[in-house]
C-alpha cells in the first residue's frame, strides 16, 4: 500500500479509537483525524485525542463542533440524567442504555465522509465493537455495511470518481482485551487515552460506568492494569 494512501479516522481519544489510529498507520496509510465536541458531559477525552494526533504524525485533524445535546434523551449530553454506575460488567443490562447518544455514528460517520471526500480518501476508519459494548445499534455490522452502500450511493467520488468507500472496522469483533493486546503490539500508550463516561476533575476515570468496567475486564484479562487508574491506598 502506498504511503499517501489516505485515510480518515474517528478520533474520539479513547482506547477503542487510539487503537484504530494505530492500526490505519500499521497498515501505511496518511492519517487524517476528525473527532468531535458534540455537546458531551466532557472533553477531557478531545484533550486526548490532541496527544495522540502528535504521537502518531497525523497529517491532519478536524475537530467539529456540533450539538446533539440540544435534543436530550442521552445521559453523555444531558447533565440532568445520571450516568450508570455498577460494580461490575455483570451488572451491565441487556437493554440499550441511557448513555446511548441517538443517531450519534450516522452523524460522525457523515461529517466524516464529507471530510474524506474534500480530500479524495476512500477509506474511513471506525473503532465500532460488537462483542465488549454497551448494546448501541450503531456499532453493529449490519448497521456499518448500510451505512457504507450509502455512501458509495451517494458521493461524488463513488459515483463520478468510480472510487469505492470502504468503512474499516478493523475492532469490531475482537473483545476488549484482544483490543488492548493488538495496540500494546502496535506501540499504543493507553495512558494517553480516556474512555469514561462521567469522569472526575482532571480526566480521573470514574471505574463504574459502562465504559470502564469494560476497559477494566480487558486490562485484566491481559494481566495487567490500566495505566490510567491510581490505586487508591
Amino acid at each position: 500500500m502506498s504511503l499517501h494512501k489516505k485515510a480518515v479516522i474517528l478520533l474520539s481519544g479513547g482506547l477503542d479509537s487510539a487503537t484504530c489510529l494505530a492500526i490505519a498507520k500499521n497498515e501505511g496509510y496518511e492519517l487524517h483525524a476528525i473527532s468531535f465536541q458534540y455537546g458531551q458531559r466532557h472533553c477531557y477525552e478531545l484533550e486526548r485525542a490532541k496527544a495522540l494526533v502528535e504521537k502518531f504524525g497525523v497529517q491532519s485533524h478536524r475537530v467539529i463542533e456540533i450539538n446533539l445535546g440540544q435534543f436530550g434523551c442521552s445521559a453523555l449530553t444531558d447533565i440532568n440524567l445520571d450516568v450508570p454506575k455498577n460494580e461490575d460488567v455483570i451488572g451491565i443490562g441487556n437493554v440499550i442504555p441511557i448513555t446511548y447518544v441517538p443517531a450519534r455514528n450516522t452523524v460522525f460517520l457523515s461529517l466524516a465522509l464529507a471530510f474524506a471526500e474534500t480530500i479524495s480518501s476512500q477509506d474511513l476508519f471506525i473503532g465500532v465493537n460488537a462483542l465488549d459494548y454497551s448494546g448501541y445499534p450503531d456499532c453493529r455490522r449490519e448497521y456499518i455495511e448500510a451505512f457504507e452502500k450509502m455512501a458509495n450511493l451517494a458521493t461524488k467520488l463513488s459515483v463520478e470518481d468510480c472510487q469505492t468507500i470502504r468503512i474499516h472496522t478493523p475492532l469490531i469483533d475482537m473483545t476488549k482485551a484482544e483490543i488492548i493486546e493488538c495496540g500494546l503490539k502496535l506501540g499504543v500508550d493507553y495512558g494517553m487515552t480516556l474512555s469514561c463516561y462521567d469522569p472526575y476533575e482532571g480526566g480521573v476515570p470514574c471505574q463504574k460506568c459502562d465504559a470502564c468496567l469494560l476497559r477494566l475486564k480487558g486490562f485484566r484479562e491481559n494481566g495487567i492494569s490500566d495505566p490510567t487508574v491510581v490505586p487508591i491506598d
